[in-house]
């Protein structure tokens, strides 16, 4: 059975994400201050990567998702094995000392990013959906939030603990609260992780959290000079 999972950019940025849509026939992306991520149809034909090319710009390097390869000339710049976790009975639960962060917060967040690689994160991510952070001595130390938001469905992103800090059970409560913030919403909270990163993927389990599918993050770069498709 197809779900909004399988293809989730394109189910947010066709949906509930619609508002930072930019779109070519069939392929969508989000603005570029807001997430690197590029989607396509679920029905797309041959003329799509036409589609990807005008949307993109020649030269540029995209996060495409939905599982098609694209034609020849186009470079594969990275391919990175996920997974692909769902809420299988997590106990969420909101924390008190979780702050929301706010657009005030960005120079913040992108500097703990930048030292922790959670994944990406940019200038306007923070509009996405609720970023929660634990602060100490007013330095945000740990945060967590959301991302995409298909139908139904809210993924928590940006998990991530200054070095300093970890072993203190940051993340698991951030996940939680975020988790808890989803359900009061009517929402299912659903998470990505790098295959090879065992210990996130052994804590979500921990939490309950269970392993949907194995997806392959890929990135392409558009030909300098994209090939036109007859009409």
């Amino acid at each position: 059975m197809v779900s909004v999972l399988d293809n989730a950019a394109w189910a947010a940025l066709t949906g509930p994400h619609a508002r930072f849509a930019e779109r070519h026939g069939q392929a969508v992306r989000y603005a570029v201050d807001v997430a690197p991520f590029l989607a396509v149809s679920p029905e797309a034909d041959e003329r799509v990567w036409a589609d990807v090319a005008a949307l993109a710009g020649p030269g540029a390097t995209v996060s495409v998702g939905g599982g098609l390869a694209p034609p020849p000339g186009w470079e594969l710049v990275d391919r990175v094995p996920g997974v692909q976790m769902v809420d299988a009975g997590v106990v969420a639960a909101p924390d008190p000392e979780a702050v929301r962060l706010t657009a005030a917060d960005v120079p913040e967040m992108l500097a703990l990013v930048e030292r922790t690689k959670p994944g990406p994160f940019r200038r306007r991510t923070v509009e996405m959906g609720t970023y929660l952070g634990i602060r100490r001595g007013g330095v945000l130390i740990a945060m967590a939030g959301e991302r995409l938001h298909p139908p139904g469905w809210t993924e928590i992103s940006a998990v991530c603990t200054d070095a300093a800090f970890r072993g203190q059970g940051l993340a698991t409560r951030l996940v939680l609260a975020v988790a808890a913030g989803i359900r009061e919403r009517g929402k299912i909270p659903f998470l990505h992780a790098a295959a090879a990163n065992t210990n996130a993927i052994r804590l979500y389990e921990s939490l309950g959290f269970r392993l949907r599918q194995r997806p392959a993050f890929t990135a392409f770069r558009v030909p300098a000079v994209a090939e036109a498709v007859p009409d």
